[in-house]
């Protein structure tokens, strides 16, 4: 390791993962986060639990005893100059939140380099596509204004193929890793920027975590890398993904596993998967940017939880992120036809409807007493 990092991961659930690899190269990490979180945190660390190949038992990794030093924040007591890197790790609507959106706009100013991790890309990353009038996307994003001050050069995509949950039992500092996949970052339009991502791919590449938590200490490679892709389409195979199975786990009237949404009609699946796979061939993504359906199918069998969207949803939340708005309207832009997502969207339009027609009506009877 050349340079020690100073990386800054708004979002302190699946953000911990990426920063459990980035502790463990010997970089430090602040991760930002509700004062609650942050006083866990300063308390108990964060622990990350990896299916490791070969290995019965899951391996919990304890920030507390890795080599980079890890704080929790809350955004009043960010400064963003502090920072070599951000990582946007939040869902797309909590941009906008109060004290979020107003350290979202000082790390703009700062023109730090920021890599996301959220299934909505940026969109100054968005930008960096020539084929797309941006404009139009906007009604996909909670609060636009939040990315109008970022220079798209400084701003990339990293598809979080990692699946990773909260075990309903543990505490918020606490987070299992259910698919051990790579996060697949896109390069920077600027190559000091780029300096930082590839330091970063090579240093989490290197580093080895000792189980001790067993009778005999094992040396451990941890699944989880950083792959570094010269492409800026490589983060897009994951739409193919998230609308042949994350979103479509969400039903009309209720919610399915993954595995289910893919596998119970796997021709309707792959016909899903092939076509947002050719808007991003029209984008410019070449195939072997793309991930075959044959992998991805044979991957969600082992997915047997609802996507996060789908949860979400489930549980009453009024706002998720709209990844199946976004693809319909860019098939619309690229002249495509956009009814493979139709059905798609009028589910998640349903649950929003009725989520926030709940919430209105629970205000009002609050405001009745």
């Amino acid at each position: 390791m050349t340079t020690k990092l100073n990386v800054l991961i708004l979002g302190a659930s699946y953000g911990s993962l990426l920063a459990t690899k980035i502790l463990l190269a010997g970089h430090d990490v602040s991760l930002v986060c509700t004062q609650s979180t942050a006083d866990l945190i300063a308390i108990n660390g964060t622990r990350v639990r990896f299916p490791v190949k070969g290995l019965d038992h899951l391996v919990e990794v304890d920030s507390r005893q890795l080599k980079g030093q890890l704080r929790a924040l809350t955004p009043q007591q960010v400064r963003p100059d502090d920072f070599d890197m951000v990582c946007l790790a939040m869902q797309e609507p909590q941009y906008g939140a109060p004290g979020i959106r107003e350290l979202m706009h000082s790390i703009a100013a700062c023109k730090l380099p920021c890599l996301s991790i959220m299934n909505m890309p940026p969109l100054p990353f968005l930008q960096r596509m020539g084929q797309l009038s941006v404009q139009k996307l906007n009604e996909c994003y909670r609060d636009p204004d939040v990315w109008s001050g970022f220079d798209p050069r400084v701003v990339t995509l990293c598809s979080p193929d990692p699946q990773a949950f909260r075990p309903s039992s543990q505490e918020p500092h606490v987070l299992q890793v259910g698919l051990a996949t790579n996060f697949k970052a896109a390069c920077f339009d600027d190559e000091a920027s780029n300096g930082i991502l590839f330091q970063l791919e090579q240093d989490i590449a290197q580093a080895k975590w000792l189980d001790t938590s067993q009778e005999v200490s094992q040396e451990v490679d941890l699944p989880v890398k950083l792959k570094v892709h010269r492409s800026i389409y490589v983060p897009l195979a994951k739409w193919c993904m998230l609308m042949t199975g994350n979103y479509r786990c969400v039903l009309p009237q209720e919610i399915c596993s993954i595995q289910n949404a893919v596998h119970q009609d796997l021709v309707l699946s792959e016909s899903i998967y092939k076509w947002v796979e050719h808007i991003c061939f029209m984008l410019g993504a070449a195939p072997t940017d793309m991930v075959p359906f044959e992998k991805y199918a044979l991957a969600t069998q082992s997915l047997l939880k609802p996507s996060s969207v789908a949860r979400s949803l489930a549980a009453g939340a009024v706002d998720v992120e709209r990844l199946d708005r976004l693809v319909q309207l860019i098939a619309q832009e690229l002249g495509l036809d956009p009814s493979p997502a139709t059905h798609t969207v009028n589910c998640v339009n349903g649950w929003l409807e009725r989520n926030n027609a709940e919430q209105a009506m629970s205000s009002q009877a609050e405001l009745a007493l």
